[in-house]
């Protein structure tokens, strides 16, 4: 019996481990169909690369603690936004113009706002606190993988709705990388669908009472009747009503 047990252990393993292969799988497909889709000139300098490592760093520890806090303290997408927001735009307010005169030579505060420039900088404001509320929502319902898997498909989209509405250049490479990240996309759904933990009907529960578990002190009193000590106490018996051994006739 316990060799079956021990067999059907490492059964389990090695089909979850499968089911991650897939999983992993999947989502190279779904990885080099955004590269065909989007990369269409590659240079490499080192002031790049450190930015984007740096980038995919902090990108992942952010994603991953977001998950972390909201499964941990119980805490919804809107509370950490509430708490964790502020934070931020602090940060990017002290380090962001310094950073951009750094990488840019242009002073921020130097550039001459008008109207219009201040309701495009108001507007993507707003669509900046959408972007972030839907990424504490989704991460916090789902993983930090998959909300990548819904970044890319963004991605796609934005290809899609530019060469449709705007007219954008497009080429046959852009459209085989999109339908392979769609492909990929679908696999990554379908595996995660699959490695699920489904969920188990709950028994209903009967509730028995048994012999020598009621109450104190209907116990005591039924013990005092027995012994005949009934009498010599005013009390009165406490009987339970659905007792059939001291039910009168």
């Amino acid at each position: 019996m316990s060799t079956m047990l021990c067999n059907n252990y490492h059964l389990t393993d090695f089909l979850s481990l499968l089911s991650s292969r897939y999983i992993q799988l999947s989502l190279s497909v779904l990885l080099f169909g955004v590269g065909v889709a989007t990369v269409t000139d590659l240079q490499l300098n080192a002031m790049g690369s450190v930015l984007s490592l740096l980038a995919i760093v902090t990108t992942c520890i952010a994603q991953i603690m977001t998950n972390t806090i909201q499964k941990k303290f119980k805490v919804s997408s809107t509370q950490l936004l509430y708490q964790s927001c502020p934070y931020q735009a602090l940060t990017l307010f002290i380090v962001g113009p310094f950073l951009d005169g750094f990488l840019t030579n242009k002073n921020v505060f130097a550039f001459a706002y008008t109207p219009q420039v201040l309701f495009f900088i108001v507007l993507s404001c707003l669509i900046s606190v959408s972007v972030n509320f839907s990424t504490f929502l989704v991460i916090g319902k789902t993983s930090p993988v998959t909300y990548q898997v819904l970044g890319h498909l963004k991605t796609c989209l934005v290809l899609a709705f530019g060469y449709v509405l705007l007219h954008d250049p497009f080429s046959w490479r852009n459209i085989l990388g999109i339908l392979i990240a769609v492909v990929g996309m679908g696999l990554y759904s379908y595996f995660c669908t699959r490695e699920a933990p489904k969920p188990t009907e709950a028994s209903p529960q009967v509730t028995q009472v048994k012999e020598g578990e009621s109450d104190p002190l209907i116990a005591d009193s039924l013990n005092a009747a027995e012994n005949g000590a009934a009498a010599a106490t005013d009390e009165p018996l406490k009987v339970p009503m659905w007792s059939s051994k001291y039910a009168r006739a």
